[in-house]
């Protein structure tokens, strides 16, 4: 078939019919059947010639042209396409570097196997403008929830149509016992959107949080309207799920405003979600009061927060021990997703043995140390004293408050205390040098003697080797292992150095070394220097 001998609107017809169905602009068409035709072209009149071709939009006629690029003459490798100046003069008035002679070649005929290839690459290009224009459409609507109809499921994934589109729900993204068929209509969440060679690819989910959130909002219009905050969801999905909420408008109640009026608010969620049960909890920035609104409905005792470690004691009453770990540890579970504490829970009579171990461990330190005897070692603790610095450094007057205790027993006490302290400091700096610490390290301010000795009997032996060290190395930290955080011992851990202090003695290091120039951290954000503990996490 001759380009001339066929109707040439038919083109932009044609055009104008695949733009329209595919939903993307007729001059992508166009350009793809260009393209489509001048390689066409080329194999008529040789791969090497650069011929192009221009269809006018208005008639529809296709021009065929052959350009050559006037080139220098070392630089001359394809005389078809290219030619030198000199070459050039025969055609053209004062030729330059760069400039192109273009003339008009005759049409092809189209062949079968010409035609065959022209109808691939405008198939081609037609695809990818159909994946450029699905990928802008999607790529902002992520976070947002989306309804569509179920195609077909393979191998466990359900394959969404979702208007010009499909999405694929994961089968680890679905509800447990949830099942579809093709044509039944499904509410989902846009996880992701991706570019890939494929096409983009639309990642829907029913088990992410942000679900449920989302949900929420459709539902309850102050959530909407930014009267009331989601802060937190925690879910196991198709179970249960906990929602933590705030209202920044003192006359309404958020929870009261996502339950709604006989419930009907959150049973429209509820069933959404295949009856997963859902506790909705005041949010309160005081986490451990934050932390008994999210244990309902068990009823806890006292609570006891260690900040520096992310981890809460909680003691309830011999009989709401089952009610807080809930089934399978499902209660404790999410209200430890919800909070981003570990939570270690235990009954009234755990508690009080602890404590009483703790009691009987300090009573005899004091008794070992300072030569008491047990009613006075006890005494001791009972005001407070959990350790020798705290006696031998105390103000003299927080001894005198105790029973018994005048001006002289406390001098002596605080005396004792201090001979302890030298005593163990003399030896354990001689333990040190015998490990061979160097110098630098013993003069460096701010380390103990004893926790000198830590260094040294972990092979920290010199200023260089501490300045080396991360803070977590030595303050200690948390790793994430299979979505479990495990505790990792820092050297100086026992002597209750924090990851901040840690962070300030290892830079200290490295300026008095010259590693770090001191006016490079001048601005600097204190926070920003958590990246070896940010990274231990994320190498895991």
């Amino acid at each position: 078939m001759a380009i001339t001998s066929a109707n040439q609107l038919e083109l932009l017809q044609t055009a104008e019919a695949v733009a329209r169905e595919k939903l993307i602009d007729p001059a992508l068409v166009v350009e793809a059947m260009e393209e489509s035709l001048a390689r066409a072209a080329k194999s008529r009149y040789g791969a090497e010639m650069d011929i192009r071709v221009s269809i006018d939009r208005k008639t529809g006629r296709a021009t065929f042209t052959r350009v050559r690029t006037v080139v220098e003459d070392d630089e001359l490798e394809n005389y078809q396409a290219e030619m030198t100046v000199e070459q050039a003069k025969q055609y053209m008035d004062d030729p330059k570097v760069g400039d192109e002679f273009v003339e008009e070649v005759p049409p092809v005929e189209m062949g079968r196997i010409a035609a065959q290839s022209a109808k691939q690459v405008i198939l081609q290009k037609v695809r990818e403008a159909e994946r450029d224009r699905q990928y802008e459409e999607f790529k902002d609507r992520a976070g947002t929830i989306i309804n569509g109809i179920v195609k077909r499921e393979e191998y466990g994934n359900v394959i969404v149509d979702v208007g010009r589109s499909e999405a694929i729900l994961r089968r680890n993204e679905k509800i447990g016992r949830e099942s579809y068929r093709p044509n039944d209509r499904i509410r989902c969440y846009i996880k992701d959107v991706r570019r890939e060679a494929r096409g983009p690819q639309i990642f829907l989910s029913r088990t992410a949080p942000e679900f449920m959130a989302e949900l929420f909002k459709m539902e309850v219009p102050e959530i909407y309207d930014g009267i009331i905050e989601i802060k937190a969801v925690a879910r196991d999905p198709g179970s249960r799920a906990k929602i933590a909420v705030i209202s920044y408008d003192g006359s309404i109640d958020p929870v009261g405003a996502c339950v709604g009026m006989r419930g009907s608010r959150v049973q429209a969620v509820v069933n959404e979600l295949q009856g997963e049960k859902i506790d909705i909890i005041p949010w309160n920035e005081d986490q451990p009061t934050f932390l008994v609104n999210a244990l309902q409905p068990a009823e806890v005792t006292k609570v006891v927060l260690d900040e520096d470690a992310g981890k809460i004691d909680v003691v309830v009453p011999e009989d709401q021990l089952s009610l807080a770990i809930g089934r399978r540890g499902q209660n404790v579970r999410l209200a430890s997703q919800l909070t981003g504490l570990d939570i270690d829970i235990m009954t009234e009579a755990e508690d009080s043995e602890r404590r009483q171990k703790e009691f009987e461990e300090r009573t005899k330190l004091f008794m070992d140390t300072l030569d008491l005897d047990e009613f006075f070692a006890q005494l001791l603790v009972s005001e407070g004293f959990t350790n020798l610095e705290e006696v031998a450094y105390v103000e003299l007057d927080e001894l005198l408050v105790i029973d018994g205790v005048d001006e002289d027993t406390a001098q002596e006490l605080q005396a004792r205390a201090r001979d302890i302290l030298e005593a163990q400091a003399r030896e354990a700096m001689e333990k040190a040098r015998e490990l061979g610490v160097e110098d630098s390290l013993v003069e460096f301010e701010g380390l103990s003697p004893q926790m000198i000795l830590a260094l040294a009997e972990d092979d920290v032996k010199s200023l260089e080797d501490f300045a080396t060290c991360a803070d977590w190395e030595l303050a200690g930290g948390w790793t994430v292992v299979d979505g479990e955080r495990v505790k990792d011992d820092g050297i100086l851990e026992p002597f209750d150095v924090s990851l901040e202090e840690a962070q300030n003695m290892v830079m200290t290091a490295r300026v008095m070394l010259g590693w770090v120039d001191p006016d490079d951290l001048l601005g600097s954000d204190p926070e920003s220097t958590e990246e070896d503990a940010q990274t231990q996490e994320a190498g895991a």
